[in-house]
């Protein structure tokens, strides 16, 4: 069985489980390319991709020479854990929790690239898959995020508590919504 065109499986999801969806379409080849492009070049390791929904940033990652068996790719949805693991035999795929990625023991991870619904979730949320994340990836880690929003994602208060620094993207306009990339490092790990 290959990948489902992304299109139709996400549409076919939003109809069956509005409430397990966040966005109006998925994820536009434009901002995946532009999430690859954060990939820090001085690092090397496993590559974390959290809410992987119908692989658009997954492809681009592969695309931009993440080798196949260095790609986690976590996700909740049931159609489309098992849609990526037919189109992409090769990668990691994990039916778990974001935040419970610091208990597969994944270490020494370059990056974290994020499709989670950040703007939609609560800070204790937040604060714990940042945890999670910069706990696996360890000093120099970044933890790559896409908005729609004009600020931030990510709480100012939970921003706060774990020291983030952060950079953003222009807009990307081929997506739909518009939408800006945004790098976090951490301080304290």
């Amino acid at each position: 069985m290959s990948l489902q065109s992304g299109l139709p499986l996400f549409l076919g999801q939003l109809i069956r489980s509005p409430h397990k969806i966040s966005a109006i379409a998925p994820s536009s080849a434009a901002l995946a390319r532009r999430m690859a492009m954060e990939l820090p070049l001085d690092r090397t390791g496993p590559v974390v991709e959290l809410g992987a929904g119908t692989g658009k940033i997954t492809r681009a990652l592969l695309e931009a020479g993440v080798a196949p068996d260095d790609l986690h790719a976590f996700e909740l949805n049931e159609e489309f854990v098992d849609n990526l693991r037919s189109g992409f035999p090769n990668i990691h795929v994990h039916h778990n929790k974001a935040q419970e990625m610091d208990q597969l023991g994944l270490n020494n991870v370059r990056a974290v690239v994020s499709g989670l619904p950040f703007l939609s979730m609560p800070g204790s949320i937040q604060h714990a898959i940042l945890r999670a994340s910069f706990k696996a990836m360890g000093p120099g880690g970044v933890y790559i995020q896409f908005t729609y929003g004009p600020k931030s994602p990510v709480q100012d208060r939970v921003s706060e508590e774990l020291a983030l620094t952060y950079t953003k993207s222009e807009t990307i306009w081929g997506n739909l919504p518009p939408a800006r990339v945004y790098s976090f490092r951490c301080a304290v790990v």
